[in-house]
This record gives C-alpha cells, structure tokens and sequence, in this order.
C-alpha cells in the first residue's frame, strides 16, 4: 500500500498503516478470533476476495498479523493476531465508546463485566499508579524520533 500521508504525525503515520478501507475491520476479525479466510469474508460482508487476501498480505507485512499453513492443496492459511495487532484494541474500545456517545445507529457498548455497567476511557500513569485526567500530547525530541524510527 502506498503511503498517503507524508505528516511528522503519530496519527498519519497510523493511518498509513491502517487507514485503507475494510483494514481495520479486517485486523479486528483475527482479534476476535476469526482465524481462516472464509471466516473473516463471511464476517465482512461486502469485501471482495481479493480485497480481503490484499488486506492479509499487507497487515502480515506490517507486522499486525500472521500466518500459518494449514493446507497445502490448495493453500489455506490461519491468522493470529501479533502483539503489535493486539495492542489496537484499545483503538477499538475507544471507537465502541465513542460510537456509543454520537452515533444514531448504535450497535454495541462497552461493559464492567462484574456488574454489567457501561464504563467510560481512562488513562493509566504507571509512574504514579494511579487514574489520571490531565494529559497531553506532546512533541518528542529528535534524538527520542530518531530513536524510535531505527
């Protein structure tokens, strides 16, 4: 996939990776479990066959994914989440959440299993081990980018 976005923007670098249409829909059916092709087709009703096998390809070379052979004729895979794929849920729960808040149509909400009350986003300082409200995002410097990019 070609990038799109040329932004110094942890945002657009992101969406770079998971932007195109159906990607995020397809990395959320191996999160959840669907691990064959024709599950996650079944599931995402309306992508092509070979949009879905693009979408495989890519997000196994993006590192979000993997694959394992389960049949050599014809050639059938098993995708599993990476822990880097694994580590969107969060995006995910902040969409369920968000989408609760403002969208017409709802389909899902997020719940405190224990007592079947809805929960709200919080951050987590692992420094102060404790829930925090004030947070912002802020620049890192170039020696902590150039770090992060090698």
């Amino acid at each position: 996939m070609k990038d799109r976005y040329d932004l110094p923007c942890n945002i657009a670098q992101a969406l770079n990776i998971i932007g195109d249409r159906w990607t995020l829909l397809v990395i959320h059916e191996v999160l959840i479990g669907h691990s064959t092709f024709n599950q996650i087709k079944k599931s995402l009703v309306g992508i092509s066959s070979k949009l879905l096998s693009d979408r495989l390809k890519y997000l196994e070379e993006q590192g979000l994914i993997s694959s394992t052979l389960y049949s050599e004729h014809p050639p059938r895979y098993r995708y599993t989440i990476t822990e880097s794929g694994r580590d969107l849920e969060g995006v995910f729960h902040a969409l369920v959440l968000w989408g609760r808040r403002h969208l017409q149509k709802c389909y899902k909400k997020m719940v405190h299993l224990s007592c079947d009350h809805e929960v709200e986003l919080a951050y987590f300082c692992p420094h102060c081990k404790q829930t925090v409200e004030d947070v912002a995002v802020v620049e890192l410097d170039t020696a902590v980018r150039e770090t992060a990019s090698s």
